[in-house]
């Protein structure tokens, strides 16, 4: 009983090459891809920061007199008078339940030292007459 070995052997494949290396043409484009789409995300959100500043900042221009007491009157006089908005008032039940939270958030604090508890304290007593008022008063 004699085995026989094959005297062949087989060829065994070249290593394959990694990925990394298959695709070395794709790295560079993917790079500056990435580059440009940072860039453009960059912008765009510098200039939204921008925008939002000029926005938010209205430039009252004050004329400047020769005199000094004609200066003093410019600087006094408002300028620019601005509408006042009514707003529509709170249902009153809708107040209930936001005093009604807001004593739950006050319950939820933890209090450093007892003067803080006291005036907390103070704040809930408020909250629950509020709350049990029959005619929400306006605040």
């Amino acid at each position: 009983m004699v085995t026989h070995e094959s005297s062949t052997q087989t060829p065994q494949p070249p290593p394959k090459e990694s990925f990394a290396w298959c695709y070395n043409f794709l790295w560079p484009m993917l790079m500056a891809v990435n580059l440009a789409v940072g860039a453009y995300l960059f912008v765009r959100t510098k200039k939204k920061d921008e925008h939002i500043e000029e926005e938010g900042a209205t430039p009252v221009s004050i004329p400047i007199a020769k005199t000094a007491p004609a200066a003093e009157k410019t600087l006094h006089s408002p300028s620019v008078t601005k509408p006042v908005k009514l707003q529509e008032p709170i249902p009153e039940d809708q107040q209930r339940e936001l005093f009604k939270w807001m004593l739950e958030e006050k319950r939820k604090v933890k209090p450093k030292d007892l003067e803080e508890k006291k005036s907390i304290d103070e704040e809930k007593a408020i909250l629950k007459q509020f709350i049990r008022a029959k005619p929400i008063p306006n605040i």
